[in-house]
């Protein structure tokens, strides 16, 4: 089935994004049909005084294939040489006058330019050029047997044959460079956003491994302190807390190694403690001093020991993002900053941390962006750092012209996922 779909033709233009550009060929072809088809029976019988039958039988054979010419350019050119030299051979038995075209009267002209038109369209240039190597051949052949003499009104035929095949050729080419750019731009976005992705998770990983290996160091020193500060450990616990050390020391040192990998040569490793929930209200007076006026409602700071520090590094990496894309893209907005610890709704899940950043409209359209450099990637960042401890994000635009950003974060290790 889907190698029959394949090798089905597709109409000129099908591929255009506007209706009216794709139906353009069957109209003009449908025109080109019903108006050349009576007008070459009526010049032919009329003007050369060839049979009425036979102007008839030529007239179908030189204007119906202008609608196949629409899907199949190449077969229809075929029925239309071969019907135009036939035409001409049958005009040659006939006595006409001399002011009168031959072989290839002004309707045969027509369609003849609109098909070769066509077959620009379709066609490889090689074939393109076969083509008009045939048309010259017949048109040289036939006017050694011209009734009147040969004459430069006779290579009209060949010369605008010509001319149509290589207009239809440039437009094709033309459609073809850009079909290649915009594919190529796609391919682009999409390699830039999974870079970006793959750069938010490396530095995700980087924060994470501090968090942990501060906690894997605690484990290390308790567990070869026991046996120091607890005088009546044991023989076989000494050994247990000797292997517990070794064992997060083994695992301290993989981390390490997984993070020099992640670590490239721009983003050297970072000297201080990674920043909390403590840290937003230093934030957010950062962001108030570059003129933003910025509201803060900050939550509970006693529980603040409570909230498990990839938790409190992700709402914390949350508000810097949002805030930096309100210092570029609204300068000046007015921006409400909240933190609220929400209880547990029955049997589902426990305690959840709010993180809301909104602000409204800028006071006046900022004629360019004042910060350059982000401090993240943005909302990709933020969805990471939400789905890295299992919780979820709202963002978008406010009806006013502002825009909300809003993170709930789960405060037990048995909600993340």
């Amino acid at each position: 089935m889907t190698s029959v779909e394949e090798e089905r033709p597709r109409a000129l233009l099908a591929g255009a994004s506007r209706r009216w550009v794709r139906a353009l060929p069957w109209a003009v072809a449908f025109v080109l049909c019903v108006v050349l088809l009576p007008t070459t029976i009526v010049v032919l019988t009329a003007d050369y005084g060839l049979n009425g039958a036979v102007a008839s039988a030529l007239a179908v054979a030189q204007a119906a294939p202008l609608l196949l010419a629409v899907v199949r350019p190449l077969h229809a050119w075929y029925v239309v040489v071969l019907a135009d030299v036939a035409g001409a051979l049958a005009l040659r038995t006939v006595d006409f006058e001399d002011r009168l075209l031959w072989p290839f009267p002004p309707m045969e002209l027509v369609g003849y330019i609109a098909l070769c038109l066509a077959l620009g369209l379709r066609e490889r240039p090689r074939t393109l050029v076969l083509v008009w190597l045939v048309t010259a051949a017949a048109n040289v052949g036939l006017g050694f047997a011209a009734p009147h003499g040969a004459g430069a009104r006779e290579l009209l035929f060949t010369i605008l044959g010509g001319v149509a095949l290589l207009l239809g050729g440039v437009l094709r080419e033309r459609y073809e460079v850009q079909r290649r750019l915009a594919e190529q731009e796609t391919i682009s976005e999409a390699e830039r956003g999974r870079r970006t992705l793959l750069e938010e998770r490396a530095r995700i990983a980087r924060e994470l491994h501090d968090v942990v290996a501060h906690h894997m160091s605690v484990i290390t020193v308790q567990a070869d302190t026991a046996e120091y500060r607890l005088a009546t450990l044991p023989p076989h616990v000494r050994e247990e807390f000797t292997s517990i050390a070794a064992t997060a020391r083994e695992s301290l040192g993989e981390m390490r190694r997984l993070l020099g990998v992640l670590r490239s040569e721009e983003a050297p490793g970072e000297l201080v403690p990674q920043p909390g929930l403590p840290q937003i209200g230093q934030l957010v007076e950062a962001t108030a001093r570059t003129g933003a006026p910025v509201d803060f409602t900050p939550c509970d700071l006693s529980r603040a020991a409570e909230v498990p520090e990839a938790v409190g590094l992700s709402a914390y990496r949350i508000v810097q993002e949002a805030l930096a894309n309100v210092v570029r893209h609204a300068p000046g907005a007015a921006t409400r900053v909240s933190l609220a610890v929400s209880e547990p709704a029955g049997d589902r899940g426990g305690e959840r941390l709010t993180v809301l950043v909104v602000n409204g409209p800028p006071p006046e359209p900022p004629a360019g962006p004042l910060e350059t450099g982000g401090t993240g990637h943005g909302l990709v960042g933020m969805r990471e750092r939400v789905r890295l401890v299992g919780g979820t994000l709202d963002v978008g635009p406010l009806p006013d012209g502002g825009f909300r950003v809003a993170a709930h974060l789960p405060l037990t290790e048995e909600d993340f996922t």
